[in-house]
């Protein structure tokens, strides 16, 4: 049996060998939800949507396509304090909103077929909401790989490192609601689509990207704390691949750029 690949394995296997056309689907959704708590939180009862908002992207359309939809909507359940000093949205408000079922039929339906859906840190957003058959893209990831040195990768940060044409401010403004968020995002997506075309990106690689680990540029954390990722001392990135009770997605960078500078250390062949 053949063995399971490893994120790291993904991290360098993240874009295709071979260049192809760039040609993104017609229309991508950007989503954004508000919830009553964080999947990892403890909480031993699910967390679920309280807030549901979508601003499309669409290919032959200038700039992002409309201004952003939001419902509120019922969780069944009580919103942790810790998620509504996030996004104020309380259980009375929650209450009077649609179904979780009615909420996300509309998310697919309304305003003509989606082709793809797009989110900031989707893996969020796909805890609560999957739809086989329709791929992600996420600007996170993707911000990442284009914009490394950006002092920030958060949605409204990335708005204003990129200085993000934002029509309607005083509504962008309101942070950690879905509507306004997803309205950022979209306006992110439609950055990243110019500087792909641009940079020629195919957009198989930004799809690629969106599915593997974060690549990250600096590290966030501990003695090392500001440095770059390629110049890690070996024997901290191996204790943090080995030894340490990091995430995830801080070993797979760390086991990557071990195999990136074993890689870059390999004497070359003779011509």
């Amino acid at each position: 049996m053949a063995a399971k690949p490893r994120q790291d394995d993904a991290l360098a296997q993240a874009a295709p060998p071979e260049p192809s056309p760039f040609n993104p689907p017609r229309r991508i959704r950007v989503v954004d939800f508000e919830t009553t708590g964080a999947p990892d939180d403890g909480d031993p009862e699910p967390h679920a949507i309280c807030e549901i908002g979508w601003c499309d992207v669409v290919q032959g359309i200038a700039g992002v396509k409309n201004e952003s939809r939001s419902y509120l909507v019922n969780p069944k359940r009580p919103i942790s304090i810790a998620a509504m000093a996030v996004h104020h949205i309380t259980d009375e408000d929650a209450a009077a909103g649609e179904s979780v079922a009615n909420a996300l039929r509309m998310l697919f339906v309304e305003d003509g077929p989606v082709d793809m859906f797009c989110a900031h840190n989707a893996a969020f957003e796909r805890h609560f909401f999957e739809i086989p058959g329709i791929s992600w893209l996420c600007t996170y990831k993707i911000a990442l790989r284009l914009w490394p040195d950006a002092p920030t990768h958060s949605n409204n940060g990335l708005r204003y490192f990129l200085r993000l044409p934002i029509m309607d401010r005083e509504y962008a403004n309101a942070t950690h609601r879905a509507g306004p968020d997803a309205y950022v995002t979209a306006h992110l997506l439609d950055r990243i689509l110019a500087e792909a075309r641009q940079r020629e990106i195919p957009f198989a690689t930004l799809e690629a990207w969106s599915k593997f680990p974060p690549l990250f540029h600096k590290v966030s954390f501990g003695k090392h704390r500001g440095m770059i990722w390629s110049e890690l001392p070996p024997d901290y990135l191996r204790w943090i691949a080995d030894k340490s009770d990091m995430d995830a997605d801080t070993k797979a960078n760390a086991r990557y750029r071990l195999r990136e500078r074993e890689a870059n250390q390999q004497p070359k062949e003779n011509a």
